[in-house]
């Protein structure tokens, strides 16, 4: 999983794995001496949704996000680009904190709301996906062990988890796509990656200004939708790229465009069949 990914394997590997329904007890609010240090010289992984989440609560045009507070780099192999919160460069602390903690506490991403829990899944027996977690102890963090215990479930549901997780679901299966394909993506194709999940706001008007809505078959309702509604557009965005980069059978051409593919796919042949 992406959220793993990034998290050192031994880390993953040793640490007890919880369930849903088990219990830990951490606490934290500005009392504690450590407020707001783990948000100091951290790699924070930025999902597509949370880029969204945090754009629109800033009020800003997606490009200027992505410009002024993240990072980019790569998955392993390169097979993705992946994006970070980029850390102020004097003391690399989180852009958004100060003295009284987050700046975008309620639109904060996935990876903030779920510390100190760490996420992970692992294959059974039965080829199906299972999903546990772990707790994160850092020496820098006092906040653990403090405040009573609580189960998994609880903790998350008080984070509000489930909106980043409803709509980091098909990201997740596109992540899960990727990690099967044997080559890296080209420059190309992961520019087209990066603009797509991350840069919203330039894949609208990649949408609405070119020749997209006369190659894919998309519903009315839905082009509406998606000139004022980013989740909508996100949701379109993963899909099209499973669908041009992944082949996967995410989303159908129009009829026009399909029968120009199928001529250009007929006159190729017909050329390489043709004797010199």
């Amino acid at each position: 999983m992406a959220e793993a990914e990034f998290t050192e394997p031994e880390i993953v590997q040793n640490t007890p794995r919880l369930g849903p329904d088990d219990r830990f007890a951490f606490h934290c609010d500005p009392s504690l001496d450590c407020f707001g240090h783990c948000c100091q010289d951290v790699s924070i992984l930025l999902t597509p949704y949370d880029v969204l989440r945090m754009k629109q609560a800033l009020g800003i045009d997606s490009s200027a996000f992505m410009e002024q507070y993240t990072s980019l780099a790569y998955s392993a192999e390169k097979r993705v680009p992946v994006v970070f919160l980029k850390m102020n460069e004097a003391d690399k602390k989180c852009q958004f904190v100060g003295e009284k903690g987050c700046g975008v506490y309620a639109n904060r991403p996935w990876a903030c709301r779920m510390y100190p829990l760490g996420m992970a899944e692992r294959s059974t027996s039965q080829g199906a996906a299972e999903r546990f977690y772990f707790v994160l102890k850092e020496e820098l963090c006092h906040g653990h062990g403090k405040g009573g215990e609580g189960a998994v479930r609880e903790f998350i549901d008080g984070q509000g988890v489930e909106p980043y997780d409803v709509m980091q679901s098909p990201f997740r299966r596109l992540l899960a796509v990727a990690a099967e394909r044997k080559e890296a993506l080209t420059t190309e194709q992961c520019a087209m990656y990066y603009m797509a999940l991350y840069d919203l706001d330039r894949f609208r008007r990649f949408v609405f200004e070119t020749r997209f809505l006369t190659l894919f078959d998309v519903d009315e309702a839905r082009v509406h939708a998606m000139r004022a509604d980013d989740e909508e557009l996100l949701e379109l965005a993963v899909e099209w790229l499973a669908f041009s980069l992944f082949q996967q059978k995410a989303m159908r051409m129009t009829k026009s465009a399909a029968q120009q593919k199928r001529a250009k796919g007929s006159a190729a042949s017909a050329n390489q069949s043709s004797p010199a």
